[in-house]
């Protein structure tokens, strides 16, 4: 061959080797992801997810992509991002933060696989047709974090029977609120105990709300569980203490980030399943054979510093059936 022919052949197959390398990036399957949470306070989750991944044999950027969206609390923003996935259409969308992403997928797409993480009763919101046999595009985890309101509320009177009334924290824009209190206004008729409800959507009504308790003299405080509310949980958990409120919480982020108690499976776990489930989905499992996974244990945990700093003496019965006491 002569040299500038050559020279040609190779320049030619340099300028060809992008084109490759995109077609090849371009090949990689995608993963959409839709939360109501917050991107900064969520990524250990993420990690979770990408752990659960990567024990199906999926590493991001070398063989699967992500691409995420978040609502930050804005629940009316998660029908557009699951209508822009399933327009490219995504390999795949995942869903976190609550029933509300995983309702907007599903409402979005019957043929995309939707694999959620969700705190909410799968069957009874409509996801899946049994847990056992999703019996569509739609298979998750099932958190069962929104049916522990009263074993919650249960745990706080154990901890002040004297207090009465016991506040209750909602946001009305999460779609599950209502069902969630109704299980807590039962469990309160039980106990004998009067509730004080209070509404709030935002972090100024959260503001608000705490000052409306402390005004009422709310002996203790119960925060119903909620994605948004997870996102503000050290704003929640300063607030309590500021105000002198002993507060039962869904998750240990909540007593890890100062709350005095939480009550709940969890969280990473749940998010690392969904990794493994989308894992299995890549491989080819389709999400109508995948049974829809429940956590199996669920934790108390007290935070010893935050009842120091409220004067409070957490029961040695209380205490033994703690499965984490951070000090």
């Amino acid at each position: 061959m002569r040299r500038r022919e050559f020279m040609i052949t190779l320049l030619g197959g340099a300028a060809a080797r992008p084109c490759v390398a995109r077609a090849q990036q371009a090949a990689l399957p995608v993963i959409g992801w839709i939360s109501s949470r917050s991107p900064g306070e969520s990524d250990y989750l993420v990690a979770a997810f990408r752990k659960g991944l990567k024990e199906t044999g999926y590493t991001e950027s070398q063989n699967v992509s992500l691409e995420f969206r978040w609502a930050e609390g804005h629940y009316d923003r998660l029908s557009a991002y699951a209508v822009e996935f399933a327009r490219r259409p995504v390999t795949i969308i995942v869903t976190t933060g609550g029933d509300p992403a995983a309702q907007a997928a599903k409402a979005a797409t019957s043929t995309i696989p939707i694999v959620f993480v969700s705190g909410s009763d799968p069957v009874k919101v409509g996801l899946v047709s049994s847990l056992n046999r999703p019996g569509s595009n739609v298979t998750g985890i099932h958190l069962l974090l929104l049916g522990l309101g009263a074993k919650r509320l249960g745990l706080l009177h154990e901890l002040m029977p004297m207090a009465n009334p016991i506040g209750v924290l909602v946001n009305p824009n999460f779609a599950d609120a209502q069902t969630q209190l109704s299980d807590v206004e039962h469990a309160a008729q039980s106990l004998g105990l009067i509730l004080v409800m209070k509404n709030a959507r935002t972090e100024l009504e959260i503001d608000t709300a705490f000052a409306a308790f402390a005004q009422q003299k709310t002996g203790a405080l119960l925060v119903v569980s909620d994605p948004f509310y997870a996102s503000r949980r050290g704003q929640l958990a300063a607030l309590a203490l500021r105000h002198a409120m002993p507060a039962m919480f869904e998750l240990r982020e909540y007593a890890a980030a100062g709350g005095l108690m939480s009550y709940g499976p969890s969280l990473a776990d749940g998010y690392r399943l969904g990794g493994v489930y989308a894992g299995e989905i890549l491989q080819g499992a389709k999400p109508a054979n995948l049974p829809v996974m429940q956590p199996s244990k669920f934790d108390l945990v007290i935070n010893l510093t935050t009842a120091k700093a409220l004067g409070l003496t957490i029961p040695d019965k209380l205490l033994a059936l703690a499965d984490e006491v951070i000090d």
